[in-house]
């Protein structure tokens, strides 16, 4: 009884060192790149958060003539304030849901600047004032 042998095809050692040197120079090529933009991400949420409250801000002050008080903060824009000035015409959906905090696990700071105008920033990574980078404050100035 002669025994046929099985035409049987399989990866070479060979075949497969050349495969993990490829994938190894893909990811040291590739890692340093994606590495770095965590930070970029965060203070591009940042950003997009600001607008959002900005927006929400804006539409608070369409219905009642002014911004809400340094001292209501943006609080104001989740559940309708008391104390002055009294929000006339607040709308009863609130203009957020919630007040988000940084991407840095921050509030965002507020300051009413008067009727027509306020502040609205980020301290950055660093949650202190000033910095460069990624921990350099972020000022709603930044997205207008």
């Amino acid at each position: 009884m002669t025994m046929k042998r099985r035409n049987q095809r399989g990866f070479t050692l060979i075949e497969i060192m050349v495969v993990m040197v490829i994938l190894g120079l893909l990811v040291a090529v590739v890692a340093p790149n994606i590495m770095g933009r965590s930070d970029q991400a965060k203070v591009t949420i940042a950003k997009t958060q600001m607008r959002n409250i900005a927006n929400a801000l804006d539409m608070y002050r369409l219905d009642n003539s002014h911004y809400p008080s340094t001292q209501q903060g943006l609080e104001a824009l989740v559940e309708r304030p008391s104390g002055s000035p009294e929000p006339s015409n607040w709308n009863p959906d609130g203009y957020l849901d919630s007040v988000p905090v940084d991407p840095w696990d921050n509030e965002y700071q507020y300051i009413n600047l008067g009727s027509s105008d306020y502040d609205l920033f980020s301290y950055g990574a660093d949650g202190n004032q000033g910095g460069e980078g990624d921990a350099a404050d972020i000022s709603v100035e930044d997205i207008k």
